[in-house]
Formats: C-alpha cells, sequence, structure tokens
C-alpha cells in the first residue's frame, strides 16, 4: 500500500471578478494510504519511546492559470508526540497537531488524523495577478514528509479540478 491524495477540489467563489473585487478560492484534499494508516496510537508510542517526537508535513500549491503559476503556497503542519496525564485519554504517549500555526488536542486518533491529513485552505486571489479574459485554473499540490519510526521519506503529488474564471478590467 502506499501513500496518495484523494479527493483534490478546487472552488471559487465568482464566475466573474473585476479588476477591484478578490477572489476566494477554496481547495480541499486529503492525504490517505499507507502514512495515513501508519499514523496511529501504537506508533507514536514505538517512536516516542527512540525519541522521534516530531511529525513534519511540508505541502507546497501551485495554483496556476494554464502553464503560470498565480499564487504559491506553502505551509507545514506538525504532529508533537508528548507525555499525557489526561483522564479523558487512555494512553500514555498522546499528540498535538499544529495546524495553521495553531495547537489542537485532539481526543481521538481518528481526530488527530483528521486534523493533520484533511486539507481545507481558503487561498484569496488577487484580481491584479490575472489579466483580462477567460481563465481556466487548477492546484498542482505536493505534499512531503521525512523519515520516521513508522515511515520512510515520501512525495505525494496530484492535481485539482479546473475551474473557469473571466476576469474583468
Amino acid at each position: 500500500m502506499s501513500s496518495y491524495i484523494s479527493g483534490a477540489t478546487l472552488e471559487k467563489s465568482h464566475d466573474t471578478v473585476r479588476a477591484d473585487q478578490p477572489l476566494t478560492l477554496s481547495l480541499s484534499f486529503k492525504v490517505d494510504g499507507a502514512i495515513r494508516e501508519a499514523f496511529s496510537q501504537i506508533n507514536w508510542e514505538k517512536a516516542y519511546n527512540k525519541h522521534d517526537n516530531i511529525f513534519r508535513m511540508t505541502i507546497t500549491v501551485d495554483i496556476k492559470s494554464g502553464r503560470t503559476v498565480v499564487v504559491p503556497l506553502k505551509f507545514v503542519r506538525k504532529a508533537a508526540l508528548f507525555w499525557t496525564r489526561n483522564p479523558k485519554i487512555s494512553h500514555r504517549i498522546w499528540i498535538s497537531i499544529v495546524k495553521d500555526d495553531t495547537p489542537f488536542y485532539p481526543l481521538s486518533e481518528e481526530e488527530a488524523k483528521s486534523l493533520l491529513f484533511d486539507v481545507n485552505k481558503v487561498i484569496e486571489l488577487s484580481t491584479n495577478e490575472l489579466a483580462s479574459g477567460m481563465h481556466r485554473l487548477s492546484a498542482d499540490i505536493r505534499v512531503n514528509w521525512g523519515k520516521h519510526e513508522y515511515t520512510e521519506p515520501f512525495e505525494v503529488s496530484a492535481r485539482s479540478n479546473e475551474v473557469e474564471l473571466r476576469a474583468v478590467a
């Protein structure tokens, strides 16, 4: 079983935008497969015992109009393993997820996987970056992570659907 990106979807807020009007794009996708299955509490505990306490995933997104990159994005998601005494959690080693510079403390393994591997990003696009006329926007997505106790270094990539947009000067 290998890791892959599923459900890469790009949506737009308007069909037509003017030069003074911002455009909001919504990008959503999931990282699925082997990495999602390997990211379990049993493996967290094994990794913690070998001082492998941080999982870092780099996500690079290029919003393109044809072949031209309109908006390059790069963001990071992190998972930190720690010793917990929380009475709501029945394990001694647990995880916190840092998403958009905000720490989250999930109460279940599924919630942790969802916070780390499910991406829903809102992208504000200035129409100054688009020339007048029709544009077909899409997103090229790359996600990578390094070697850990439960995974090898890997990179997955995918392309979203295309959305048509008309820019008016």
